[in-house]
């Protein structure tokens, strides 16, 4: 058990909650300056708590708590408001969000840039539009942030700058080799063109190279660190688009 700590008017937001005992819950938050925490919210299902309705999901709050153990105490959250509520698509897509956070990120590690990046995400996926920018662009910026980038602009080997009109096969964990034009490797998700590689660093996805070869690039590195374990939120993203 860490030591007992009391912490004031802290920016965040829950990524998860589930019930515990009768009239509990669990939190699982974002916090800006903490990381990720697990907060008991005592009596927070009970109908007349003051709780009741604030831990939603996606919601910019205010909160505060104490204790030293695994899971501290949820002593105050308020509702900051300005946040518009995500719905249909962009609320799948909020929600997988958080799955990645809760599944890739450890606990009490503070990331204020990647708090920022999340903030910003939910924004754009409130606003509506396409929202395949907005994924690809916060994925990038987890990996960064926890440091599972290995460089998307520099050639692995040579360290030279990554060339337009050349093909390139990313290595997880290395970076992008040069691959002739005429070789497929067994795993053509990890293929990705020097265009495609330079427009991801610049953080534009405009061209429809860049937003398929992206997607197939950065779900093959996340399913990696992952250990290959499946994302509920993605399976669910899945079944809706087959219906």
């Amino acid at each position: 058990m860490g030591p007992k700590q009391r912490i004031e008017q802290q920016p965040a937001f829950v990524l998860h909650t589930y019930p515990w005992r009768e009239t509990s819950l669990i939190a699982e938050i974002l916090s800006r300056d903490h990381g990720r925490v697990a907060l008991l919210a005592k009596g927070a299902r009970r109908p007349q708590s003051p709780l009741r309705g604030v831990l939603m999901a996606f919601q910019p709050l205010l909160i505060a708590w104490s204790g030293g153990g695994e899971i501290k105490t949820l002593v105050r959250a308020e509702w900051q408001g300005g946040q518009p509520l995500l719905s249909g698509r962009a609320l799948l897509c909020g929600y997988y969000v958080n799955e990645l956070l809760v599944r890739l990120t450890a606990r009490e590690d503070a990331h204020p840039h990647l708090f920022a990046a999340y903030a910003g995400a939910l924004r754009e996926l409130a606003r509506g539009g396409a929202y395949a920018p907005v994924l690809r662009r916060f994925e990038l910026a987890l990996l960064h942030e926890l440091g599972y980038s290995a460089g998307l602009g520099a050639e692995a080997d040579s360290g030279q700058p990554v060339r337009p009109d050349q093909n390139y096969l990313y290595i997880i964990e290395r970076g992008p080799v040069p691959v002739a034009s005429d070789i497929t490797p067994a795993d053509d998700s990890l293929l990705i063109s020097g265009r495609s590689l330079l427009a991801m660093v610049r953080g534009d996805f405009s061209a429809t190279e860049t937003l398929v070869q992206s997607k197939n690039l950065l779900r093959a590195i996340i399913n990696h660190y992952l250990g290959g374990q499946p994302l509920q939120s993605r399976r669910v993203l899945k079944e809706l688009q087959e219906l």
